[in-house]
């Protein structure tokens, strides 16, 4: 092997490692908005659902949650899906026990709940954290109109719930 080729040879290693590199770390920059726009929310559709650590009915029984509990789907695997709750946990669950309808719960101590999307508007009622109320879409930026399961509806800003 002659002089120049042993030069050539390191910097084209160094090139290659680089450029790969360069090329893994652009995927990972696109992955996560890839991930997120992929994953969706649905609500328990079952009074009792065993929350499993594993995709098997055979796995460790984590907890059971109830009914219209909104969850966020991040993995979908045959017949189960992998959900995170408000509280970031994750589970796995029958894919069955989901339901397509949408509930969104209340993360902080009191959320006011207005006629319309407008903090001036007047307050329809107040719901405490951990309630769950029926989303029924959230046309105005900033805001979720909501159903509570009394059937009173309003408009509540998106930093007060979870599940939007």
């Amino acid at each position: 092997m002659n002089i120049s080729m042993r030069k050539s040879l390191p910097i084209k290693s160094f090139w290659l490692k680089n450029s790969m590199r360069v090329l893994l770390g652009s995927v990972l920059l696109y992955l996560p908005g890839f991930v997120a726009a992929e994953m969706e929310f649905f609500s328990l559709a079952e009074n009792a659902v065993v929350m499993y650590d594993a995709p098997s009915l055979r796995a460790d029984k984590l907890y059971v949650a109830g009914r219209y509990l909104p969850v966020e789907v991040v993995v979908d695997v045959d017949g189960w899906a992998k959900v995170r709750d408000s509280s970031g946990s994750l589970a796995w669950v029958e894919k069955k026990v989901l339901s397509q309808q949408r509930y969104v719960v209340v993360t902080v101590p009191l959320a006011n709940i207005h006629q319309s999307a407008d903090m001036n508007s007047e307050l329809v009622f107040q719901a405490e954290e951990n309630i769950v109320m029926e989303w029924i879409d959230s046309e105005v930026k900033g805001w979720v109109k909501v159903r509570h399961l009394d059937g009173q509806t309003g408009f509540v800003k998106v930093n007060q719930v979870w599940g939007s």
